[in-house]
């Protein structure tokens, strides 16, 4: 493990007619995460959250991302992330304000007094997470550079706004260099989508997969992309008319569920193959209580043949 930061940032000042273009776009991600927020959170929680916008926009002003857009929108859209999971308003506020320790002048402690003890040591917790790289690929120490993050973090929702962030960088991991999207998404693959996974953040996960692997293997990937784009529509509705089916035969001897279906993500379905060595293969959809699972499977066998 090395004590690096993973994206860097770049202080020059944008020019005129750079600001010009990402004003409109920074308008566009503050209005969508406060309408976010307003549909869940109280007026004065909304208040902090434009405050804390107001604030990071203040102190990051002149930093830029490799793409060259303000670095502010970076930690706007990480909000908007949590935001539409509806996190808590601390959260979403830390997560406005995640970068700003370890990449602006403010200290813990003004932060402190600006936002609140909770806010900053949400801010604090991210930040030393991100003081950390890890450069290995084995397994025994990717699963202990794991456990040892979990561990770091004493409040969960600082490994929910680690995750949010990364999950965005990922989104935004063009602009960099071919040799640092490559060791950015091994990481990602390693750490951060486990985490993702064990934290029961599925649909966070499977992107984060996907996103890393398109990056790894871009090969492999286009080629099960479209495998799967040919075959979306007929398995659309074959998931469907199984769930429905299942809906309905559990109806039928009092079971109340909710059968959700889903298609493999790319690096899933990729996973199968190198481990089964076969083509495609649909995915089983899974019941929450135990009891009514057992109870289910009877049910289940006879349209199926289930053993």
């Amino acid at each position: 493990m090395s004590m690096t930061t993973p994206l860097t940032r770049r202080k020059t000042p944008p020019s005129n007619r750079a600001s010009a273009v990402a004003e409109p776009h920074r308008q566009s991600l503050l209005g969508e995460l406060l309408r976010d927020v307003e549909d869940y959170l109280e007026p004065n929680e909304v208040g902090v959250i434009q405050r804390a916008c107001a604030f990071g926009a203040q102190v990051h002003a002149g930093q830029q991302r490799h793409s060259g857009g303000p670095y502010i929108d970076h930690p706007l859209a990480v909000a908007a992330i949590l935001a539409n999971m509806r996190l808590d308003s601390h959260s979403v506020t830390a997560a406005i304000l995640h970068d700003v320790i370890e990449d602006t002048p403010v200290v813990l402690d003004e932060l402190a007094s600006e936002f609140g003890h909770d806010i900053a040591q949400l801010v604090d917790g991210v930040s030393k997470i991100g003081r950390i790289e890890f450069d290995s690929r084995e397994h025994a120490e990717a699963e202990n550079f794991r456990k040892m993050l979990l561990a770091m973090s004493k409040d969960i929702r600082v490994i929910l706004i680690k995750l949010a962030d990364r999950l965005h960088n990922m989104r935004t991991l063009d602009s960099l260099s071919h040799d640092r999207r490559k060791r950015i998404s091994q990481q990602t693959l390693d750490i951060y989508a486990p985490i993702a996974n064990r934290l029961g953040m599925h649909v966070w996960t499977r992107e984060l997969e996907d996103l890393s692997f398109r990056q790894l293997y871009p090969k492999r990937y286009n080629a099960i992309r479209k495998e799967l784009d040919k075959r979306r529509g007929n398995h659309t509705k074959i998931i469907e008319s199984t769930r429905r089916k299942i809906s309905t035969e559990l109806k039928a001897v009092g079971i109340e569920s909710t059968v959700v279906g889903r298609e493999k993500n790319i690096y899933s379905v990729y996973r199968k193959m190198q481990a089964r060595r076969v083509p495609m293969s649909k995915d089983a959809g899974h019941l929450c209580n135990s009891c009514h699972c057992w109870h289910s499977r009877p049910v289940l066998s006879r349209p199926w043949g289930y053993p």
